[in-house]
This record gives C-alpha cells, sequence and structure tokens, in this order.
C-alpha cells in the first residue's frame, strides 16, 4: 500500500514537469531540449540555498524563478539569434550543466539534516508518504487553476493563436516572438518548480538528474490524451496531464514489482512513451478496419 501511495505522491509532483512541457510541445508546438538542463537548475537552486539556511518556500520559488531564465536563453537564441529551436535548447541545456556545477559547488549535494517542503510540523503527523500527496496537491491545484486562467486572458490566447497559426498571430499583431519568449519562460519555471519538489523529496540534487526528464514529461501528456479520447477543454486537459503522470508512476512500481532492475527504468520509460504514441495511430487503423468490414 505504502507503494501505491508513494506513485500517487510521485506522480503529483512529476506532473508539474507535464505541465510545463504542454505548454511548450502542445500549445506553443516548440520542442524545447532546455527541459533537461531545467530540471537539475532548479533542483541545485533548491538544494543550494536550503543547505545555506534558506526558507524552502523562498528556495523553492527561486528555482522556479531561475528556471524561467533559462526558458529566456533559450527563447532570446531562437527568437532574436534565429538558432534553430532544437540547437538552442540544446546549447542552454549543455550551458546549464555548467551552470549546475557551480551553484551547488559539486555534483550532488544532500539535504541530510535540512527541513524542506515536505519535513514542516504541521505534516509530521501524516502517515509515511501522505506529505508528499498533500504538498503535491496544494501545488497541482494552484498550477491548473493560474494556468487556466492565464490561458482564458487575452495574453494567454495570443500566447495560444501563436502556437496554432505564427502568420495569422502576426496578422492579428501578436508580436509571435515575445509570446515564444514568454511561453518558454513560464514552461521552464515549471519545470525549475518540478526540479525543487523532486530534489527536496529525494533528499538531494544532482548535475545529471535531468537525464531522461523530457520523456517522462512527455509521458504524462501522451498517456493522458491516449486514455481521455474525447475532445476536451484547456483545464480538462492539464487534468489528464496529473492523471497520465500518476498512471505512468504505475506503470513504473509494476515493471519493478514483476522483477526489473531499477537501472531499467529510461529504458521502460522510453517503451511506454513509444506505445502511447503509436495507440492512437494503431486505434485508428483498427476503427477503419471495422469499418471497412461492416460496409
Amino acid at each position: 500500500m505504502n507503494i501505491l501511495i508513494s506513485a500517487i505522491g510521485q506522480g503529483l509532483i512529476w506532473a508539474t514537469l507535464g505541465f510545463g512541457l504542454f505548454l511548450t510541445f502542445r500549445i506553443l508546438d516548440f520542442p524545447d531540449m532546455t527541459v533537461e538542463g531545467t530540471f537539475p537548475l532548479g533542483a541545485a537552486t533548491a538544494v543550494t540555498l536550503i543547505s545555506n539556511g534558506i526558507s524552502p518556500i523562498i528556495a523553492t520559488i527561486c528555482a522556479a524563478l531561475v528556471g524561467s531564465l533559462a526558458g529566456l536563453v533559450t527563447g532570446l537564441l531562437y527568437t532574436k539569434g534565429k538558432i534553430p529551436i532544437l540547437l538552442a535548447g540544446i546549447l542552454t541545456m549543455t550551458a546549464a550543466y555548467s551552470v549546475n556545477l557551480r551553484i551547488m559547488g559539486q555534483a550532488n549535494r544532500s539535504l541530510l539534516g535540512k527541513d524542506s517542503l515536505f519535513s514542516y510540523h504541521f505534516l509530521k503527523i501524516l502517515p509515511p508518504n501522505f506529505p508528499v500527496i498533500v504538498i503535491g496537491l496544494i501545488m497541482i491545484v494552484l498550477l491548473t487553476i493560474c494556468l487556466a486562467l492565464f490561458l482564458k486572458t487575452e495574453l494567454g490566447q495570443s500566447f495560444i493563436v501563436t502556437g496554432d497559426n505564427p502568420k495569422m498571430a502576426r496578422s492579428l499583431g501578436i508580436n509571435t516572438d515575445n509570446m515564444t519568449i514568454l511561453g518558454l519562460m513560464i514552461a521552464n519555471g515549471l519545470i525549475g518548480l518540478g526540479g525543487a519538489l523532486v530534489s527536496q523529496n529525494n533528499g538531494f540534487a544532482d548535475v545529471n538528474m535531468g537525464v531522461g526528464t523530457i520523456v517522462v514529461a512527455l509521458a504524462s501528456i501522451i498517456i493522458g490524451e491516449v486514455v481521455f479520447t474525447d475532445t476536451l477543454t484547456l483545464t480538462e486537459r492539464l487534468i489528464t496531464i496529473v492523471i497520465g503522470s500518476i498512471f505512468y508512476r504505475f506503470v513504473l512500481v509494476i515493471v519493478l514489482y514483476i522483477g526489473f532492475n531499477a537501472d531499467d527504468l529510461k529504458l521502460v520509460s522510453a517503451i511506454i512513451l513509444g506505445l502511447a504514441l503509436m495507440l492512437p495511430g494503431i486505434r485508428s487503423k483498427l476503427r477503419l478496419n471495422a469499418f471497412l468490414k461492416r460496409g
């Protein structure tokens, strides 16, 4: 039971990464590779600040702000420097590795003996793993409300139009470069926030913890879309990301339970994502075959 509760908690805090990637990958149509640098950047920032006596809440906010700065760099490289999308993200991701080493002063840093968001006094009365669920739920509810309200504003609608049809957006007087930069800043701010939450839950930060992060975030989005195939509102799509993230964690628990080695989780994650991406096409083909047979 504790393993299942832990999977739910992990799914909730990792869903913040899904939110971030959703803004760039689905709405902005921007394959942002900055994610794998921003995630450990947020973790390194939060852990270093907490280790130096800063409040976990302030440290977490700072991690989100630093993540936004990484998104700003990628946005400027792409819009002003005219560097291709993928290369702009890779350049920022690569630079973030050295920045993380500078921030921590070493390859990894522990929170041993330090308080975190998950160790506040009011959470200590809860059973094991429940503090992660409580903090995760609080974060997800706040982020869902904020993102849903933002996307309904005029600025949010301009952001959506920029991703859907940049030419039409420009004809309407929307500065698509600014919208792209804004989207990357918000998205990477969420990724940095996710890194801060995960590192505090794990009790450490490591410069290599961002490897494969984009696969995990994509899995949350794709699994949610595969499970809920009906037309959904933007708010409902955000909720499906959370469900997809939790479902993905359950799958990993099952994989470990049946005897897979923990070292194989990256491979399993890639396989799960690959299957999820292929499933809509397979489903459509089966429906077409069934229709032709009836005809």
